[in-house]
């Protein structure tokens, strides 16, 4: 995930200045230069860098300090606000109005613009319940618009395109017509793209943007271009007034400190940033949320609203109930796991939950595959082995072992850490039902 080594390197200046009394001068310059060097090697544009270390350093040594405050967590609070006020305090959110609301997504060629279009179909459609209408008008690059009416049909809205002879104006225009007539909330332009910014490319999004009077123009930009983006940012900017900034792939491997340039350096505010490659991995940005988990702090809003996205309420309260009535097979254990996995994987909880973040990358490798070995293995049991696992003999292990291609001492692993969690279930039974936090938990 991005932003992890900031975050570690965040995390050491805290570990380091909980030793000390106070704030100081000295114990702050050694600090902030930390701090500098990290937010210079996570990508971030050296004038934003300096305008943030300065920002800081007034705050800590200012009066407003309190000086019976925990240094560190005086320091945290500082950094966090800072970090707020760099991506914008000021929320963007996409907000359809009555009538036709339109949008154009914008954007160089190979930074997923066809899947983001379906992303923000996804979003309106899914979590907003308006009425999508999907736009081809990439004419240029083969199977666009083959993939994009794909898409359509996988989310069940509809797509719009005239093939590949047609003029993107001419097929803007018609749909524009079309959405009107039937009734359509929001209409989505995926416009073409180029290995970089060139001419006849800004002359066609100008004359779409003049034609069709829109209301949002975004820019989808790759978190791995760096900070190359802002001035790709810029120029898109001076050409056709963007209304925001799509940061798409910020689940790879990216520094990601391009993300805390935008605003600072074009006025732009962040909009949605791309965390995967399904539809529904399409977040709304908030500033105060990414400032939580750069600093270490976690994001449990976000944990909570991604649980109510895509785990059954209905299903999880049923869990609840049967945890606490003290039953507990590896069928529950599985369905656990699976509504987990759906909120996402080990990269991604350990953003969100506070905590999570001081586990190594090899801990949460090691996390993703016990879970797969966990589900191999009941895959390989017998309905009646996964509701009595305790009949399980070293002849029962051996098969199991073969099935799976997995060892004994996989499903000994496997068995050991069920009745661990069969124990801590009769526990917390016994103490009144008060579960330690899980998904049914967060969806009530």
């Amino acid at each position: 995930m991005a932003f992890e080594n900031l975050t570690d390197r965040f995390q050491a200046v805290f570990k380091k200045m909980r030793r000390e009394d106070r704030l100081t001068e000295s114990n702050m310059q050694e600090a902030l230069r930390e701090i500098r060097i990290a937010l210079l090697e996570s990508d971030v544009n050296y004038k934003v860098v300096k305008a943030f270390v300065e920002d800081v350093k007034e705050k800590a040594l200012g009066s407003a300090v309190l000086t019976r405050v925990n240094p560190s967590e005086m320091l945290i609070k500082i950094c966090h606000d800072e970090l707020v006020k760099l991506l914008g305090d000021d929320n963007y959110h996409l907000e359809s109005r009555s009538g036709l609301y339109k949008i154009m997504l914008v954007g160089l060629q190979g930074t997923g613009k066809t899947t983001t279009a379906g992303k923000l179909a996804a979003y309106f459609a899914k979590k907003k319940h308006k009425k999508v209408l999907l736009v081809g008008l990439d004419v240029y690059r083969p199977a666009a618009l083959e993939q994009l009416a794909q898409i359509a049909d996988s989310l069940g809205v509809t797509f719009f395109g005239l093939g590949a002879n047609a003029k993107p104006l001419e097929v803007a225009l018609k749909a524009q017509e079309k959405a009107r007539a039937e009734g359509y909330n929001v209409i989505i332009f995926d416009t073409a793209g180029r290995l970089q910014i060139d001419e006849p490319l800004m002359e066609e999004l100008e004359s779409l943007s003049k034609n069709l009077a829109l209301d949002e123009t975004l820019l989808l930009v790759d978190a791995m271009s760096g900070q190359d983006s802002t001035n790709v940012v810029k120029t898109f900017n001076e050409r056709l007034h963007l209304s925001g900034v799509i940061v798409s792939k910020l689940d790879g491997d990216a520094k990601g400190g391009a993300v805390l340039s935008f605003k600072y350096l074009t006025g732009l505010p962040v909009v949605f940033t791309g965390t995967g490659e399904k539809m529904e991995d399409l977040e709304e940005f908030h500033p105060e949320r990414l400032a939580d988990r750069i600093l270490g702090m976690g994001d449990v809003v976000s944990l909570v609203e991604r649980a109510q996205e895509v785990v059954d309420e209905k299903e999880a309260e049923r869990q609840g109930k049967k945890l606490l009535s003290g039953e507990y097979t590896l069928d529950d254990m599985l369905k656990q796991m699976k509504m987990v996995q759906k909120i996402g994987n080990m990269k991604v909880l350990s953003s969100l939950v506070p905590g999570l973040n001081r586990l190594s990358d090899e801990q949460k490798d090691k996390a993703e595959r016990e879970m797969k070995v966990f589900e191999t293995v009941y895959n390989s049991m017998t309905p009646y082995e996964r509701r009595h696992p305790e009949i399980l003999k070293f002849s029962h292990k051996n098969r199991i072992a073969k099935g799976s291609g997995l060892t004994n001492a996989d499903i000994n692993r496997v068995i050991r850490k069920y009745e661990q969690s069969k124990e801590l279930v009769k526990t917390m039974k016994n103490r009144g039902g008060k579960l330690p936090p899980n998904i049914s938990n967060l969806l009530k």
